[in-house]
């Protein structure tokens, strides 16, 4: 293996920084109602403001009638405090793709995107504001950590768009979110312990949570194999995608420094080690780059590194045409060469797809639109 990185195991936060507010998302059902009764207010109201936020989407408290006048205003502030504010939403597909830059608490910014299709509706959910990883190709990553998102904050944002469906603000009609994928802004396996929380929350019974099926999330990872190897102890059917890049070692390297610390069989270990704990199909996800990564030997090489691993479905590969960041010298594979590559890898049996892309005019690749702010 080649030489280490100086990227550390554990992501803490700094010292210092000043925490997002506490809010219900945060809190299992009974921490919601001792934190009430913390503040001098009756705890019982907990099951309520969870009503109004996760059942009924509701983000105005003169609509939480059922909640004494008198107290209002504190059981909101106590519970459901503001998270973020938006700073601007951009609009592609004919409304139906919504990009919303975020400003949080303390002025870090962040973006999530609402996908809306025929049979379901997508949001992709930022985990971190900006991220440590440094993958060269990608905009948030050449823009550093700045800190951890807090478990409500990732929530909001998935609420914010199930909002934006239940009133009709969509084309299309009301409706609600199906589907999250953490593969907006930061790597979510590095803030763990939110993410998993934002986890809960997504799928837990409504009022206590969102109520969606678990195996509707999709956590995404560039390969942090202790934690991939903790999620699969979990017990949450979450799908994962291992942002791979590359099958090999040394270009791998350079595209995904994480791979200097986990090799690319140590990853895809891992990934298997997922597959046949949960009986979870992976994702392998591949942004495909000209002239970098797009080399029929190295899809001959990437059908091989999964197949040795088992031929009984156990993943299937995700290419994704590069949405290549201003002056970045990055760019997206020629259509032919990205054919081949599909060709290449189902001849080895290997189920591949290439992703719709969606927001090219909008600024489409996370953390292009923070970072133009």
């Amino acid at each position: 293996m080649s030489e280490r990185t100086n990227l550390p195991l554990v992501f803490d936060e700094p010292r210092g920084r000043k925490k997002p507010p506490q809010h219900l998302a945060d809190l299992d059902p009974a921490e919601r109602k001792a934190r009430l009764e913390e503040l001098g207010l009756p705890g019982f109201r907990a099951k309520q403001l969870s009503t109004h936020y996760f059942g009924r989407l509701v983000d105005d408290p003169a609509e939480m009638t059922d909640l004494p006048a008198g107290q209002r205003d504190e059981l909101v502030a106590g519970l459901l405090p503001e998270l973020m504010t938006p700073l601007r939403t951009l609009e592609a597909d004919r409304g139906t793709t919504r990009k919303t830059l975020w400003k949080l608490f303390d002025g870090a910014l962040v973006e999530s995107v609402l996908m809306r299709y025929p049979d379901r509706a997508t949001m992709c959910v930022s985990s971190q504001a900006g991220c440590g990883m440094a993958c060269p190709f990608c905009a948030t990553g050449q823009g550093g950590l700045q800190r951890n998102m807090s478990t409500a904050e990732i929530v909001e944002q998935v609420v914010a768009g199930a909002r934006s469906l239940a009133r009709g603000e969509v084309p299309g009609g009301p409706g609600r979110v199906s589907n999250v994928v953490f593969m907006g802004m930061g790597e979510p396996l590095a803030n763990y312990k939110a993410v998993i929380g934002a986890v809960r929350r997504l799928t837990d019974p409504t009022p206590d949570g969102l109520g969606m099926s678990a195996r509707g999330v999709t956590v995404s990872t560039v390969g942090l194999v202790p934690r991939m190897l903790q999620l699969a102890e979990e017990g949450i059917p979450v799908t994962l995608a291992l942002s791979l890049h590359a099958p090999d070692d040394e270009l791998r390297n350079e595209l995904v420094p994480i791979n200097t610390r986990f090799s690319v069989a140590e990853t895809v270990d891992a990934a298997w080690n997922y597959a046949k704990v949960t009986k979870r199909r992976v994702s392998i996800e591949y942004a495909m780059m000209r002239g970098i990564n797009d080399h029929a030997w190295r899809a001959d090489l990437l059908g091989d590194v999964l197949r040795e691993r088992g031929d009984w479905g156990w993943v299937h590969v995700n290419l994704i045409p590069l949405n290549p960041t201003p002056g970045s010298k990055w760019t997206a594979s020629d259509p032919a060469d990205e054919r081949e590559f599909v060709r290449r890898l189902e001849a080895k049996g290997i189920p591949t797809t290439v992703r719709d892309t969606r927001g090219r005019e909008i600024d489409g690749a996370c953390g292009q639109l923070a970072a133009s702010e």
